[in-house]
């Protein structure tokens, strides 16, 4: 399982989505310069739902590896989600870019996008070549009959 280079994909994508539980999405800079208010990830629901939904689906991704299609379908699933996620999140910057800083978590959903895509061509280059695989043995056994 581990020395598939997707799975490591999908371990990285679960492991930055995870860590937006414990982190700051943006902080609210009073005038002298101290962090008025802290605004995590986690304390809007809608994006605590998104969140706990794809680190579930990466879970999923991760641990269903003998079924490779729909591990494969999980994780394409997955970034579609996170996609969504992130285009939320720039519609909030581009909104309150000037009251907010937003910390370096609020790119965490793009690279996991990326870690998921990369995963998804993997489990679909060992499915294609199992296909191929299965497939010559079984034009194989053919003309031996």
């Amino acid at each position: 399982m581990w020395q598939r280079a997707q799975t490591l994909y999908l371990a990285i994508a679960t492991i930055l989505i995870g860590l937006m539980f414990f982190m700051d999405k943006a902080v609210v800079v009073a005038a002298d310069g101290s962090v008025a208010q802290a605004f995590g990830f986690t304390s809007y629901v809608p994006y605590a739902i998104l969140l706990a939904i794809i680190t579930f689906l990466n879970i999923l991704a991760l641990t269903t590896y003998k079924i490779r299609v729909f591990q494969m379908r999980t994780a394409a699933l997955s970034a579609i989600i996170t996609i969504a996620l992130q285009a939320w999140l720039a519609v909030d910057f581009a909104s309150t870019h000037d009251q907010m800083v937003f910390k370096v978590a609020a790119i965490f959903p793009l690279l996991a996008v990326i870690m998921d895509l990369l995963a998804v061509r993997g489990i679909l280059a060992d499915q294609m070549l199992v296909e191929s695989a299965s497939s010559l043995r079984k034009s194989r056994r053919e003309r031996r009959k």
